[in-house]
């Protein structure tokens, strides 16, 4: 009986990155990440802090003892408890 012809496997990717490649690759990698956590605390500021009203900027630069500019909003767990 005559053998059956073998398929050649499909040539394997190689990918080859020297030291220097692996270090750039980690230092762009390091910024991104910085950059989206310094997005990510800007807009969490953002949103736990109420907007300035118009009203409350010019009776702050009047008053320079009560400079408030932001009024922190508390999050509580209580009003998601479900009352039996």
């Amino acid at each position: 009986m005559a053998r059956k012809a073998r398929k050649k496997a499909p040539p394997k990717v190689k990918f080859q990155v020297s030291r220097s490649g692996i270090a750039g690759i980690g230092v762009v990698c390091f910024c991104i990440f910085l950059w989206m956590f310094l997005l990510g605390v800007w807009a969490g500021q953002s949103l736990l802090f109420k907007a300035v009203d118009t009203k409350d900027l010019s009776a702050a630069s009047t008053n320079t003892k009560k400079n408030h500019q932001f009024d922190p909003v508390l999050l509580t767990a209580d009003k998601h408890k479900k009352k039996k």
